[in-house]
């Protein structure tokens, strides 16, 4: 049985990524910073439709932490899968940001990536299979007021996509970004009214979690195996 980390996964569109690889028939890592409770909540779930899963938590900001609990993870075996979902917003206009507000962003969501990655890269490398996909955001592609640290984060992990899909193709390991839209969860619904979506939205929706996941889904399986560093938007038409 394959295994796969999704950071991240106690939020909405991570648990929604959880729930459906989980459907594929892998043993899923639903990680939890903050949120243990949801990511337990997340895994019962799962285990209650048959599937495989445990909860963890570490702080994917913090480098040693995360190391700790994912050297635990590979004594048992290696991680194939990283979905590196978790992710953070602290919204400002750059003149009135704080460097706290820009750290901590970029820590969650940029050095969180490598904190993760780095250290499973290897073992992943020697089973010379592997499917690697962030999450990134139409910010990164498109601009977003009050988000120039959220913008600058997660088109980072667009361009480090393109360049460890290159270090990692020729071991049987993908590299993907995928870039949601507006999509249906707590915290849209305070960001965007239904006129705005309207407004922003070729669709005149915004999109559903599960739609994500299938998404996520298809390009961790093996289907996608010819498909690597690539950013694929999923934003109902938004450009």
């Amino acid at each position: 049985m394959k295994r796969a980390l999704v950071t991240g996964g106690s939020g909405e569109i991570g648990a929604a990524i959880c729930r459906r690889l989980a459907a594929d028939g892998l043993h899923i890592f639903v990680h939890a910073n903050r949120n243990l409770d949801n990511a337990q909540r997340v895994v019962d779930a799962i285990v209650a439709e048959g599937g495989s899963a445990r909860a963890v938590r570490f702080d994917v900001a913090n480098a040693a932490q995360t190391l700790a609990v994912l050297t635990e993870l590979l004594n048992e075996a290696p991680i194939q899968i990283i979905i590196n979902n978790a992710g953070l917003h602290n919204d400002a206009v750059l003149p009135g940001m704080t460097a706290q507000q820009w750290h901590s962003v970029i820590d969650v969501s940029l050095h969180g990536f490598f904190n993760v990655t780095q250290p499973l890269l290897l073992p992943m490398i020697r089973t010379r299979w592997g499917r690697i996909i962030n999450i990134t955001s139409v910010a990164a592609l498109l601009g977003n007021r009050g988000q120039v640290n959220y913008a600058a984060a997660k088109g980072a992990l667009h361009s480090a996509t393109k360049a460890l899909a290159l270090e990692v193709a020729s071991r049987g390991i993908t590299v993907n970004a995928v870039a949601p839209g507006i999509i249906e969860t707590a915290m849209s619904a305070n960001s965007f009214d239904t006129s705005a979506i309207a407004r922003l939205v070729p669709l005149q929706r915004s999109g559903k979690p599960f739609e994500v996941a299938e998404l996520v889904a298809f390009l961790a399986g093996d289907s996608a195996a010819y498909i690597t560093g690539q950013t694929i938007s999923i934003n109902g038409g938004m450009t």
